[in-house]
């Protein structure tokens, strides 16, 4: 919810999504200002959208996705799990572009979502509900793969990072257990968006 507030309270002070006002130029991710050691430009897209059916699209999967997830791990390691996924997928995003790549939105974020569903789809897949789920997850993932070449600017850069980051620490995830797995959750998560900024600056 505190994610879905802001993204609509950002959508709404940067003059729903114009990508001229000076806030949401401040916080896109720009390959240049990256370049130059701008790094939290990796994170902050995800307060951000270019328009009303990115912004609706976005939070609606936010809203079906997040939920579940969210009491599944506590809050702390979803939101570590949000913005790490956000900032693998802008990582992806830098190095597969150019210095004029402009980019916003949580669609990095959104997909490690998808990431981790499907991890947890694949590990019940000898279950009825888990072949179910990853069928779910198949469909839902093939739609979305069609879109960049459906629609115009969509960074696909974004949701395949955020995808792989999202899977790999659904996998982290499984394998943590104990009364310290909030922390530990929460620091694998971290060490992902960590690995991120690493890789951008050096």
């Amino acid at each position: 919810m505190t994610f879905l507030g802001l993204a609509a309270g950002f959508f709404l002070i940067t003059g729903m999504g114009d990508l001229n006002n000076p806030i949401l130029q401040n916080l896109a991710q720009w390959n240049f200002f990256l370049e130059a050691g701008e790094w939290w430009r990796l994170f902050t897209p995800v307060l951000l959208h270019g328009g009303i059916t990115h912004i609706l699209f976005n939070m609606w999967a936010l809203w079906v996705l997040g939920p579940q997830v969210e009491r599944g791990v506590g809050t702390a390691p979803f939101a570590a799990l949000y913005l790490a996924s956000a900032g693998f997928g802008g990582a992806v995003t830098y190095f597969t572009g150019d210095l004029g790549t402009f980019a916003v939105g949580a669609s990095g974020a959104i997909f490690g979502l998808f990431g981790v569903w499907s991890n947890w789809a694949l590990h019940r897949r000898h279950t009825p509900y888990g072949r179910a789920l990853l069928q779910q997850m198949g469909f839902l993932l093939l739609i979305n793969a069609l879109i960049p070449f459906l629609v115009p600017n969509v960074a696909w850069q974004a949701h395949l990072g955020g995808l792989i980051a999202g899977f790999v620490i659904g996998e982290m995830w499984s394998r943590i257990r104990g009364r310290n797995a909030l922390v530990l959750r929460t620091a694998a998560a971290a060490a992902v968006a960590v690995l991120s900024v690493l890789a951008v600056l050096l």
